[in-house]
């Protein structure tokens, strides 16, 4: 398999990793908050957001592995330290976003999507998710290409 397909998969099996572990993450710090939720409840409020939440952020997962390969291939040095620092760039990035999705989420308010942007519990899980998907991601990448 390509690096490129190598890439995908280990980011898709990491995001999936997160999904996994939501459920207990949930209880450890105390923040109803779902990634799952977000993005399958942006599509459906139906009974498929929870599988169409897991496959929107394995594909987001995927293309954010094929990204990290080619940083990493670029940036050189241990690919478990750079997939962390990649993905704590990308949490730090994008977080502020989540104010926009605590205003316009078509399923704001619900159990699962709490307002998130202020909350520093919220920022505490996402930071533990981000790590989790960094982990695994350098974990799958160094044992299958290096």
């Amino acid at each position: 398999m390509s690096p490129t397909g190598r890439a995908a998969l280990a980011g898709a099996a990491a995001a999936t990793a997160w999904s996994l572990v939501e459920p207990i993450d949930r209880r450890v710090f105390g923040f109803p908050y779902s990634d799952v939720a977000l993005l399958g409840k942006a599509v459906t409020r139906g009974p498929l957001w929870r599988p169409l939440g897991v496959l929107a952020h394995a594909t987001n997962g995927a293309a954010a592995g094929v990204v990290f390969e080619r940083i990493d291939r670029r940036v050189g040095g241990s690919t478990m330290r750079n997939a962390i620092c990649f993905a704590m760039v990308e949490h730090i990035a994008l977080y502020p976003l989540t104010a926009i999705t605590d205003r316009r989420h078509p399923a704001r308010g619900d159990a699962d999507l709490p307002p998130l942007s202020r909350s520093v519990r919220g920022f505490a899980q996402a930071t533990f998710r981000h790590l989790l998907f960094g982990v695994v991601l350098g974990a799958l990448l160094r044992r299958s290409s290096r």
